[in-house]
């Protein structure tokens, strides 16, 4: 009886134990993975693995393990055999030198394929004769089926321990014997079950179940935190937008701003551009290009402007005078429709000129009402030896009521600063003004409608009252001692030099407009004065739709105590207002 060294199998005769060490330990081994099924070949092995193992659910993954460890690819698999062959040959030696040392064997051959030492014995060609023999042929056959029965145990039913001889038949066995025993639902188990709080997982055990609920715990805070970080990034992103739209938007409104404020600094004559003096010259050379206007014309101009700037009095150049008196006979003799007319007292019409035009309308409309002014006896004392002033004359005299403490809110909005300018001047700077020359006057601000679609019928019915307060009689044409008014609004202002009572009650302005030019306002000098003539001074109420308007009305002579009254009233500048 001969015992193999290296698995304890026990043989009767030398050749059956070459057999069993050639088939078991020197051809390729392959375990099967799931029942260690092995003495099998590699399609054997598949073939097992596909019928019994095909529920399995990592049955490719380790089918490609077998093949990529144990063969290797297919160029490779003869190198993993030869590797496999040159181990177990090599315990094979050790043990056949140990347990039979009477076996000589030679040096392995070159090919380093290390085989039993009985293999290069004195018997080595009837060995091999053996082998290709066709009864060791069929000896071996029965030695390697035998290994195969004992190393390959057929599959027991887990519930009645029936033997099968595959798992097919097994599968096969148990889907039909004890199927009710596989419809038992799991509550209806000993063994007690836990379920998942997250998914419903129903485990056996209650380790697995804490370690199945602390994955999910840990998948849960890894989502949150990139939950968390994806929504700070989006956060900052859109605070970064944010902030880009923010400031483009400041720059747009800076840009806007600024143009609007250039705008406004071009309109109202704050752009450094010049002021009286330049603008003059400039236009007056437009003329002269122009064939307008004749260089000798443009050199006696020039010097009448040089010398009129140097003395501070106007050159009378756009004056027209004698038309109150023109009124006055008009409505004696005419004006039918006309059932009461109220006239201010004298006043001469100033124009506009080269050097003002677009801009000198509240300086022209100041010296209508200071010509009034001049020539009533009235106001003597505080005008005493005054005469009409230019334009850059009063630019400087509103300069000196400034720095005497009138209005600082209006002068550090002109920068304190009018001559050499084309700045507008409004109710305000006239109000400061007249002020600082001691003339009594009130600022009326009807500063929204009273009528119908953005009619001031309130605007005329003061006006009314205060040319007719001094009503004597009931004469048609009512010449009163009454200063003209200053008539301010958005863009331009004018000059009220009475009012008319129509036959149909209804209230007209007549009104002295800076940017008529004398050509027109010289037609009312005609003798027999036209209605068409007078019609340019009318103003009706419809005619008025402005949003707002201020009036400077003079009402007599203040004491120097009433002067500075006033200036203190003046560093927060109010005006009554109506309605």
């Amino acid at each position: 009886m001969l015992s193999c060294n290296i698995c304890g199998v026990t043989v009767t005769s030398e050749p059956d134990m070459k057999a069993h060490l050639l088939i078991v330990h020197m051809e390729n081994e392959v375990t099967c993975p799931f029942c260690k099924l092995s003495g099998v070949n590699y399609d054997e092995m598949c073939f097992h693995i596909e019928t019994a193992h095909f529920e399995q659910n990592e049955l490719e993954k380790n089918f490609e393990r077998i093949n990529t460890i144990q063969y290797g690819t297919s160029s490779s698999r003869k190198d993993s055999t030869l590797q496999c062959r040159m181990e177990v040959n090599s315990s094979i030696h050790s043990a056949c030198a140990s347990n039979h040392p009477k076996i000589s064997a030679p040096d392995p051959p070159n090919n380093g394929i290390l085989k039993h030492k009985g293999f290069y014995s004195e018997n080595l060609t009837e060995s091999r004769k053996f082998v290709k023999s066709k009864e060791k042929q069929s000896d071996r056959t029965k030695i390697k089926g035998s290994i195969y029965e004992a190393m390959y145990s057929p599959p027991e039913c887990p519930f009645c321990g029936k033997i099968e001889g595959c798992s097919q038949d097994m599968e096969t066995h148990v889907k039909t014997e004890h199927a009710d025993l596989l419809d038992t639902p799991l509550e209806d188990c000993n063994q007690p079950l836990y379920d998942c709080p997250i998914c419903g997982l129903i485990c056996t055990n209650y380790h697995i179940l804490q370690e199945h609920v602390d994955l999910h715990l840990e998948e849960s805070n890894f989502g949150q935190g990139m939950d968390r970080v994806q929504c700070s990034r989006d956060l900052e992103l859109a605070q970064q937008l944010q902030q880009e739209e923010d400031r483009k938007r400041r720059s747009e409104e800076s840009r806007q701003e600024m143009e609007e404020f250039q705008k406004l600094q071009r309109q109202y004559g704050l752009n450094n551009s010049g002021g009286y003096k330049q603008q003059q010259l400039r236009n007056m050379e437009i003329e002269v290009n122009r064939g307008r206007m004749h260089p000798s014309e443009f050199h006696r101009r020039k010097a009448d402007m040089m010398e009129s700037l140097a003395i501070g009095i106007d050159d009378e150049k756009t004056k027209t005078s004698g038309i109150m008196e023109a009124l006055y006979r008009y409505y004696q003799n005419a004006a039918t429709d006309v059932r009461r007319v109220w006239l201010s007292t004298v006043v001469d019409h100033f124009h506009s000129s080269f050097g003002d035009k677009g801009w000198g309308c509240g300086y022209r409309n100041f010296q209508m009402l200071l010509s009034s002014l001049l020539q009533n006896d009235a106001y003597d004392d505080c005008l005493k030896g005054m005469s009409v002033p230019c334009i850059p004359k009063i630019q400087s005299m509103i300069e000196d009521a400034w720095k005497e403490g009138f209005d600082p809110q209006g002068a550090s909005q002109l920068n304190n600063r009018l001559q050499g300018t084309k700045a507008w001047i409004g109710a305000c700077e006239v109000y400061t003004l007249l002020t600082s020359l001691r003339i009594k006057c009130r600022i009326i601000d009807f500063h929204k409608s009273t009528g119908p679609l953005g009619t001031h019928p309130r605007l005329f019915e003061w006006i009314l009252s205060y040319y007719s307060s001094e009503r004597e009689g009931s004469p048609k044409v009512v010449c009163t001692s009454k200063p003209p008014i200053y008539l301010q609004y958005q863009g331009h202002s004018q000059t009220v030099v009475g009012i008319e009572e129509r036959k149909n009650r209804t209230l007209c302005l007549l009104v002295f407009d800076p940017g008529c030019p004398s050509r027109e306002m010289q037609k009312l000098l005609k003798q027999d004065t036209e209605a068409s003539s007078v019609k340019q001074l009318r103003k009706f109420v419809g005619n008025l739709k402005h949003k707002q308007y201020q009036i400077v009305a003079v009402e007599g002579v203040l004491s120097s105590e009433e002067k500075i009254a006033r200036r203190q009233a003046s560093q927060v500048f109010t005006a009554e207002k109506i309605p």
